[in-house]
């Protein structure tokens, strides 16, 4: 490797370094939202908790289903 090629390296390295170094701040603020809006302390229980989620949605949007057929069929009587 030449003298320029080097430079070019070593600048290319240190834009990596302050790419990673802004990519771990977003992370570390994304993790702390994370604590504070839903109470989860890593992403594995973010995803246990979206599911649990899901799960009451579905729920719900079937009760909701249910009432209002059961609205449909009392007022087309």
């Amino acid at each position: 490797m030449n003298e320029v090629e080097l430079v070019r390296l070593k600048q290319r390295i240190e834009d990596a370094k302050a790419s990673t170094a802004e990519l771990k701040g977003q992370q570390n603020a994304l993790m702390k939202q994370l604590k504070n809006d839903w109470k989860c302390d890593s992403v594995a229980e973010a995803e246990k908790l979206m599911a649990k989620m899901e799960k009451e949605l579905d729920a719900l949007n079937k009760q909701i289903e249910t009432g209002l057929r059961e609205l449909e069929e009392k007022y087309n009587e």
